[in-house]
C-alpha cells in the first residue's frame, strides 16, 4: 500500500470514528505523520496485518496514539505465543513467531491492562477473540502472560501459559506519534 493510499485509509476511519479521537483535528495527525516515515511504515504494518489502525486519545507527553481498532484481533496477528523465550520452551507445533517479537519489528508495543480497559471504553472489540496484553515481569517470571477479550458486556484479563496459542488469539498493537 503506497503513501497516499494510507493516508487516505487512516482518514477515512478517522472520519467515521470520531467519538475515538475528540479534539483531535485530521490536519495535525496528517503533520505528525509526515515528520515520522517510521511511524507511517508501522501503520502500513498494522493495516496490512487486518488492524485497521485509528487514533484513539494522546499520551501524557501529547503524542497521538494510533491503536488496532479492528472489532476483532487482528487476523494477520494470531497463533502466536507470547515472547521468545515461550516460543524456545516449546518443543513441537511451534507458532511462526511471538506476538512481542512480531510487535518489536512492526514498530509497535502491545497494550498493557490499564490501556486495553481504556480501549475497550471506545467500543466492543475482541468479541470473539482474545488479545496478549504486556504481562507483569512477575507474572512472566513464573511462566505466565495475560491477555484479554470482551464478554458479557465486560472486560476480562486472563493468564495463560506464554507459550500457548490459539487461532483466536492474537494482538492489538499501539503506536506513539
Amino acid at each position: 500500500m503506497k503513501d497516499d493510499d494510507l493516508l487516505q485509509t487512516l482518514k477515512a476511519r478517522f472520519d467515521r470514528y470520531p467519538q475515538r479521537h475528540a479534539g483531535i483535528d485530521w490536519a495535525d495527525v496528517e503533520a505528525r505523520l509526515a515528520q515520522s516515515p517510521d511511524a507511517l511504515a508501522a501503520l502500513r504494518a498494522m493495516e496490512d496485518s487486518g488492524g485497521e489502525p485509528d487514533v484513539i486519545g494522546r499520551d501524557g507527553e501529547g503524542r497521538l496514539l494510533f491503536c488496532d481498532c479492528s472489532p476483532e484481533s487482528p487476523k494477520g496477528r494470531r497463533s502466536l505465543c507470547y515472547d521468545r523465550e515461550a516460543l524456545d520452551a516449546r518443543k513441537e507445533h511451534k507458532p511462526a513467531s511471538s506476538a512481542l517479537e512480531e510487535a518489536a519489528a512492526m514498530g509497535i508495543e502491545l497494550l498493557d491492562e490499564e490501556q486495553y480497559r481504556a480501549f475497550q471504553a471506545l467500543g466492543e472489540f475482541d468479541r470473539k477473540t482474545s488479545s496478549w496484553i504486556v504481562t507483569p515481569a512477575d507474572v512472566r517470571a513464573l511462566g505466565g502472560a495475560l491477555f484479554a477479550d470482551r464478554r458479557y458486556g465486560r472486560v476480562f484479563v486472563y493468564h495463560n501459559g506464554a507459550q500457548s496459542y490459539y487461532a483466536a488469539r492474537g494482538f492489538r498493537g499501539l503506536r506513539r506519534v
